[in-house]
C-alpha cells in the first residue's frame, strides 16, 4: 500500500499543488475535461460545489488500483486557485507519486 499527496515542501514542481491565477470554477472544469482525456482514469464521484472529484486508476497486476482525490480551492470571485492531488494505492508496487506527477504536469499545461 502506498500514499502520496501534493505538498508545498516538495522539491519537484510536479509534486506541488498547482496554483494559478484563475477562478476555481474554471480550473475545476479543466480538471474534469482532463480526466476525460486520461486513459485508465475513471471518475467515481464529482462534487461541483466543493470542487472535488474522486477517481480510480488501474495500475496493472502488481500495482493494484489507485484511488485519487483532486480538490480545487480558492476564494469565490477572485481569480486565484490551488489544485491538490492525493493518490492511495492497494498494490504491491505503488504508483502514487507517478499518478500525482502525471496529473499535475498535464493540468499545468492546460491552465497556463
Amino acid at each position: 500500500m502506498g500514499r502520496f499527496a501534493t505538498s508545498t515542501d516538495a522539491s519537484d514542481k510536479w509534486l506541488q499543488p498547482v496554483a494559478v491565477p484563475s477562478s476555481k470554477g474554471g480550473v475545476f472544469g479543466t480538471v474534469i475535461e482532463l480526466l476525460e482525456d486520461l486513459p485508465g482514469w475513471e471518475v467515481q464521484s464529482c462534487d461541483e460545489e466543493s470542487c472535488t472529484v474522486h477517481v480510480s486508476k488501474a495500475n496493472g497486476f502488481l500495482g493494484g488500483t489507485s484511488k485519487i482525490s483532486i480538490t480545487v480551492s480558492g476564494p469565490d470571485g477572485i481569480p486565484s486557485s490551488e489544485t491538490n492531488v492525493t493518490s492511495e494505492s492497494d498494490g504491491m508496487i505503488s504508483r502514487d507519486k507517478s499518478n500525482v506527477s502525471t496529473f499535475c504536469r498535464k493540468l499545468w499545461m492546460r491552465v497556463t
